[in-house]
């Protein structure tokens, strides 16, 4: 199976980030692409910008690289209850190819914060999504309080509880 991983935001420490990769790392006889949304980045999308300019290649890239994945593992960040500016742009962009976006494939959706939310507005907004655009979406998993349950030095979940259950979202991305 090829998976395409990537956190959905453009920070460098993006605790997501670290999220998505440990997860990636559980996973076995799988081959990983991991993104870096800092590759895609483009000016801020514009029905004016499409006309004069076209879709930019990074756009076209994306949706390419979605397009040869088996499936998707994506943890969200939250700005402000919803996605970042940078996921947002990029999925603005890359739906004017096509609004099916993720081309129906198998994807499970995370999500991490430092506070107790876990990202639960931006994940929800994904989730509920996703089918409407092409996803077909085989679980979610949020995680609060990120620095309570994982170990940044280790880069590891150090809760057994949250490992299960990531465990448990993870495999039903495998079936």
């Amino acid at each position: 199976m090829k998976l395409l991983a990537f956190a959905a935001s453009s920070s460098r420490q993006s605790i997501n980030k670290q999220l998505v990769t440990y997860a990636t790392q559980q996973l076995s006889n799988v081959d990983v692409e991991m993104l870096d949304l800092n590759d895609y980045e483009m000016p801020l999308y514009s029905i004016d910008k499409e006309q004069e300019q076209g879709i930019p290649d990074h756009a076209h890239r994306f949706y390419k690289k979605i397009g040869e994945a088996d499936a998707l593992l994506i943890s969200f960040a939250e700005h402000n209850a919803s996605y970042t500016a940078a996921f947002k742009n990029l999925y603005d962009w890359t739906s004017r190819i096509d609004a099916k976006v993720y081309q129906n494939k198998p994807m499970v959706m995370l999500a991490t914060s430092p506070g107790p939310g876990g990202a639960k507005n931006v994940l929800a907004t994904a989730t509920t999504s996703a089918p409407y655009f092409g996803g077909e979406l085989k679980g979610s998993l949020s995680i609060a309080s990120f620095f309570d349950h994982f170990d940044v030095e280790k880069q590891e979940l150090r809760n057994e509880e949250k490992k299960q259950e990531l465990m448990n979202v993870l495999n039903s991305l495998m079936r």
